[in-house]
């Protein structure tokens, strides 16, 4: 029996202005998979998750999380989603005047209230190892490699041990062997930690890698649906434009 879906979105509809951006979006995700959307730059990816996570408020539909509708809630009930999903921004939005550590640790406080200063350092540490970068724990933003930034971002997500991560371009910037790394890291942190994951991607090869099922976005709707090789076996002249 397949598994309730831990993320379920129904007819979400979001415009800027005359900008009709989603057009009436349906997916959902069990627990534990990664699901990878593709699209054109522009066409709403980015938005769509930032909608799940009430970053952007949804016009219409209904988003639902951990089984409740999200859009219905107050900014304090909000807040106790929030806590239980991670969310990895596509510049990595580190802090440039802090620290590696001070960037994990302002996250964690955050989050997470009554923790020691030890509990913290062993929090930061673990985290850290979990992306390989424990020797980066003092360097400033400005000395990080831009594979080094995504890695550090993700560090910083999984300190509060999320449920479910959103990656937002997660190789997006990267030359093919850092982007490789990357990917390989999202498919380690997802066997590790048991996480539920959205991948937003136009990089093929991460969408490979690292989606358990892929769905493509265009003109505000998902238009196609399956696997890596179901979708590169389509007939479809526009899912066919990914994969050459």
């Amino acid at each position: 029996m397949k598994n309730e879906p831990i993320i379920e979105i129904t007819n979400l509809w979001k415009s800027f202005g005359n900008n009709h951006v989603l057009k009436g979006v349906n997916l959902s995700v069990s627990k534990g998979e990664d699901l990878v959307i593709l699209g054109r730059s522009g066409s709403g990816k980015s938005v769509a998750i930032k909608c799940l996570v009430g970053l952007t408020a949804a016009d219409k539909g209904k988003i639902k999380v951990f089984g409740t509708d999200i859009t219905k809630l107050k900014n304090n009930e909000l807040n106790k989603i929030r806590v239980r999903i991670g969310f990895m921004f596509q510049n990595g939005a580190l802090y440039d005047s802090m620290s590696v550590r001070q960037n994990l640790a302002f996250t964690l406080k955050h989050h997470t209230k009554h923790l020691s200063q030890i509990e913290i350092e062993e929090q930061i540490i673990k985290a850290l190892e979990s992306v390989g970068l424990k020797e980066a724990i003092d360097k400033m933003p400005a000395e990080l490699s831009g594979g080094m930034r995504k890695r550090i971002a993700l560090a910083r997500t999984l300190i509060i041990n999320p449920e479910i991560i959103l990656y937002d371009e997660p190789t997006s910037g990267l030359d093919t062997i850092t982007a490789r790394e990357i990917s390989e890291l999202i498919l380690s942190v997802q066997k590790k930690y048991k996480t539920t994951s959205i991948i937003i991607t136009h990089d093929m090869d991460c969408a490979k890698m690292t989606g358990n099922r892929i769905m493509i976005l265009k003109d505000g709707i998902i238009t196609s649906e399956g696997t890596y090789d179901e979708l590169k076996k389509s007939k479809n002249e526009w899912v066919k434009s990914f994969f050459t």
